[in-house]
């Protein structure tokens, strides 16, 4: 295969208000090897997307088909990981005064209906969307549940009823849904029985007339196009600043060696739910393994970079983690205590999220890791009169169920670099926040050397 500087061009596509480049292969060159890039510098190096077909900018997920002229595009940019970014929102406030199409009060703004009628009245409208990347989602609790909102401590006094919650999240990216075991943070388009495809045809549908406010239905025509499309595409970093090209002597980074990663569900589950019955590898990262009998000999600034990737790499895969506390995974297994590593919740191989649908509490939301700017909601159970607080009840809102207050799907780990802030409330603003807060929620005791190799293998994804 020929190189990525010689195989590629780059075009640009305006699409719903958004420039995007498109770096497009060169099939007579290639010898139809690649199909389609798409290339964006992040504070890395540079993350790169695969895609098996080549880019329609008429499909429409590019496409505005609802009423206040969003399209699939307008929060998942290709440019951001295909999510968006505090910077590029901001770019964007500042570029349009705060009148882009991602500026709507369904639930672009802190509360429904927010006042917009002046830039510094949009400035405080959006302020959760400018600085973490946050969309509202608004839930009511299911009826049933087994709890109740008791109290809401709200920044944003936004008023409503107590049977109803705004929750504050990313949006997750729309690129390596190929290798998902449930969709949306909380799951809410997996319900039992429904195929990933399905899910995704569905969800496209909810995307639209919600966030996009169409007042009909997307045909099936259009949501089989989104999908295929999303369904295409592989995105991981490409090349690292210091490590340079990652796919480089034989090593296995970028995104169209993602998009050869075999997957199905279990593939690696670590409980045994693993289809093929293969046991739990917790090695589940190999992708710079080639790298290591090269390194012992050499004193770069490149090869110091791709040794800290290989040891980063296997940190994740072997360094001892007791998990103690999680919900989803000690209490339904009933073992206080569970000797694992990074790769006993993120198993897939060379992907990084759960093969399994395991949506988890690792305390993301109680009450002590609450910042200013979320919202705070006291939950009491109806059979027991227990009472819980926490910034998103998380999977509850889809259940009702107690025990999962507070779950939320592991996303994808690959192409983590291009799309900061981290976790589903933007609640670690870097890779390096990323660690520390395992490091210290597990007392793992990591080295300042190990973290930073940890990191440098986190961003090399």
């Amino acid at each position: 295969m020929i190189s990525f500087n010689t195989a590629v061009k780059s075009v640009g596509v305006i699409t719903a208000g958004v420039l995007i480049a498109v770096v497009v292969s060169n099939p007579a060159a290639a010898g139809n090897a690649i199909a389609n890039l798409f290339s964006f510098d992040n504070a890395s190096g540079q993350a790169q997307t695969f895609n098996q077909g080549i880019l329609n900018p008429k499909n429409p997920f590019f496409q505005e088909r609802g009423t206040n002229g969003r399209a699939c595009v307008t929060c998942h940019q290709a440019s951001e990981g295909w999510s968006i970014t505090p910077a590029g929102v901001q770019a964007r406030f500042t570029e349009s005064d705060g009148l882009e199409p991602i500026f709507r009060t369904n639930d672009g703004s802190n509360c429904e209906g927010a006042d917009v009628s002046s830039l510094d009245a949009r400035q405080a409208a959006f302020s959760l969307l400018l600085s973490r990347g946050l969309i509202r989602v608004g839930m009511d609790v299911p009826p049933g549940a087994e709890f109740v909102i008791e109290a809401v401590d709200d920044p944003y006094h936004c008023g409503g009823s107590l049977g109803s919650a705004s929750m504050y999240r990313r949006p997750l990216p729309s690129t390596n849904l190929r290798f998902l075991s449930a969709i949306m943070w909380d799951g809410r388009e997996s319900p039992a029985g429904l195929s990933i495809r399905d899910g995704l045809l569905q969800q496209s549908n909810d995307a639209t007339r919600g966030h996009a406010q169409a007042f009909e239905d997307l045909s099936a025509a259009e949501r089989e196009r989104i999908v295929d499309f999303e369904l295409g595409l592989h995105t991981a970093q490409g090349s690292d600043t210091m490590a340079r090209e990652l796919n480089a002597q034989s090593a296995k980074g970028g995104p169209i060696n993602l998009s050869r990663e075999a997957f199905f569900l279990g593939i690696n589950d670590p409980l045994g739910q693993n289809p093929s019955g293969a046991a739990f590898n917790p090695r589940a990262f190999t992708l710079f393994d080639a790298w290591k009998p090269s390194l012992k000999a050499s004193h770069t600034a490149q090869a110091d970079a791709r040794a800290a990737i290989v040891r980063g790499q296997e940190i994740f895969n072997t360094h001892p983690i007791e998990i103690t506390g999680v919900s989803g995974l000690n209490d339904e297994l009933h073992v206080d205590s569970i000797p694992g590593t990074c790769t006993t919740c993120h198993d897939s191989p060379n992907v990084g999220n759960h093969s399994v649908k395991a949506p988890l509490n690792i305390g993301l939301t109680a009450a002590d890791q609450r910042t200013a700017d979320m919202p705070l909601y006291t939950l009491r159970n109806t059979h027991t009169g227990d009472f819980v607080q926490t910034t998103d009840p998380g999977r509850a809102m889809v259940t009702g169920k107690w025990k999962d207050i507070g779950r939320f799907k592991g996303p994808v780990l690959r192409g983590l670099a291009a799309r900061a802030p981290y976790f589903h409330n933007g609640f670690a603003a870097t890779l390096l926040d990323v660690v520390n807060f395992y490091d210290a929620r597990f007392n793992i005791g990591l080295t300042a050397a190990e973290k930073a190799d940890l990191v440098a293998f986190l961003q090399a994804l």
